[in-house]
């Protein structure tokens, strides 16, 4: 299969970035363009003392999104140079649907994400990402796992 946009996804961690030697030689390939994505959760709040009103995104949001992306350059120093790396950064409140969304709808034709290898309660209230990515996307994943 040939790759021209690959989206890598990160959670700015640095478990995230166990993917990107792999699609870093994957794109040299392919001659592809490598997007790094990272999605703010956007948890809508309901105003205090107004049940009845329309849930409002949180205050400091826009200054979450200005920290992503200043740490998301530095994690794009990561890649060759010689590979073209665009970072973005979105806002949503169900971040595997947003970067489902963000694929499809920007000509995406790979996901890579790393696995946070939660098991038991902790996967329970944390939740998978990586797996809702995979029932989500209508792009190949290729997930990364944790090494041990």
């Amino acid at each position: 299969m040939h790759w021209k946009h690959i989206l890598v996804t990160t959670d700015l961690s640095e478990e995230s970035e166990r993917a990107f030697l792999t699609v870093a030689e994957l794109a040299k390939e392919n001659n592809a363009e490598i997007t790094l994505l990272n999605v703010v959760a956007d948890l809508r709040v309901v105003p205090q003392s107004a049940p009845l009103a329309p849930p409002m995104t949180m205050m400091d949001i826009d200054q979450e999104c200005k920290e992503a992306e200043r740490r998301l350059a530095i994690q794009s120093k990561l890649f060759d140079k010689s590979l073209k790396v665009i970072c973005r950064v979105i806002m949503g409140d169900d971040i595997p649907r947003e970067i489902a969304k963000y694929a499809a709808s920007n000509g995406q034709d790979l996901i890579a994400i790393s696995t946070h290898g939660r098991s038991g309660f902790q996967r329970m209230i944390m939740g998978s990402v990586a797996e809702a990515v995979l029932h989500h996307s209508h792009v190949p994943v290729l997930c990364f796992p944790r090494s041990e």
